[in-house]
């Protein structure tokens, strides 16, 4: 089986290093020269969590599209930023075998505009884990995970084999209610993508912030509106963080001392922070290096379907609106243009008894 990797940034570049690694037939379609380069001079280098390092040579030379193929591809495996994900499939279609399955595993909620070029042959993947470029070729993982795999319609291929074929580089899970995975995937990604992008520090840091919480509460309980509004249940990310218990109420909104049940919610967020205190936003590193951010298919993706569906969105209005100020350099990420959203969309004071 052919199997193209079409982007290989951090999770592109760990799925093929591991996939070559096993043996299977890869060729990364990169779209970047200096990455191309770099994997003919010294294969995949890849960094495990606990500092090892190992490389593999790539079995097939690098491509900068799909469509500079010369055979078919019968799984193409699509790791590109959101952004760019359109272009790279449309660049592979006629390079896909008809039976070929294609994989989506951007943020978001790729499925629908990946069938749009392509068809019912997509599969989706949500990725648990976390990895980044450090330099072009060597991608390092930042924290351990699942790949949860799930039909986005009933015409879909079948996933099973996908698990069994991506488990060196991952567990992988399937999931009937790919949707509601979705779902809860992009709600944690509009708080720890955007926050992090406008705030301009780590998450640990950010969330330690008890304004900055209220305002990952209330993109949550946003999130959530707008997916049941969608007919979408959302599903507890990972069987532990549950969107729609964590949300701020409208009874809570409404309180001036906190309560037990609020205080539980800040205190799981302070948790989180905890736990991945040095985890910095892959939206912050696109600002900077002058790239497109993906909040159009983050938080832009709510404020749609809130807007089709009559659901208010203000507080992911706000954030759309900050990141398309830094994009554009005329706000600066730090913590106080969070705590001007918050002053303006949520206002008052925090709540003193919020944990």
């Amino acid at each position: 089986m052919r199997i193209a990797v079409i982007g290989c940034g951090g999770i592109g570049g760990v799925l093929a290093a591991n996939l070559t690694r096993a043996g299977a037939d890869v060729t990364p379609v990169v779209g970047n020269p200096k990455i191309a380069d770099a994997l003919v001079a010294h294969g995949y280098r890849v960094r495990e969590l606990d500092g090892s390092e190992w490389s593999v040579a790539t079995g097939r030379a690098p491509l900068l599209h799909a469509g500079e193929s010369t055979e078919p591809f019968d799984l193409a495996i699509v790791a590109t930023q959101s952004t760019t994900m359109e272009t790279a499939l449309e660049a592979a279609r006629d390079r896909l075998a008809p039976g070929a399955t294609v994989v989506t595993c951007q943020n978001g909620l790729p499925e629908e505009r990946a069938a749009a070029i392509v068809g019912e042959r997509v599969v989706g993947c949500v990725v648990g884990w976390g990895a980044s470029m450090v330099e072009p070729g060597l991608y390092k993982r930042t924290s351990t995970g699942v790949l949860t795999y799930g039909r986005p319609t009933p015409g879909s291929p079948d996933p099973s084999g996908l698990v069994q074929l991506t488990e060196s580089a991952s567990p992988g899970v399937i999931v009937d209610d790919l949707a509601g995975v979705r779902w809860s995937k992009l709600a944690i990604n509009c708080v720890t993508t955007t926050l992090g992008a406008i705030g301009g520090v780590p998450l640990g840091k950010l969330l330690s912030h008890r304004p900055i919480r209220r305002i990952a509460l209330e993109v949550f309980a946003e999130v959530a509106a707008v997916a049941q509004a969608a007919g979408v249940r959302v599903q507890p990310v990972g069987g532990t963080l549950d969107i729609d218990k964590i949300a701020i109420s409208e009874v809570e909104r409404r309180m001036t001392i906190g309560s037990p049940a609020l205080a539980y919610k800040h205190s799981v967020l302070l948790a989180v922070g905890f736990k991945y205190r040095r985890l910095r936003s892959s939206m912050l590193y696109a600002l900077e290096r002058g790239r497109p951010p993906e909040i159009d298919f983050l938080n832009g993706e709510i404020v749609r379907r809130g807007a089709a569906l009559g659901v208010p969105t203000p507080v992911n209005s706000a954030l759309v609106e900050a990141v398309r100020e830094i994009e554009a350099r005329r706000l600066g990420s730090s913590l106080a243009s969070l705590r001007a959203i918050h002053d303006r969309v949520i206002g008052g004071k925090p709540l003193r008894a919020a944990a």
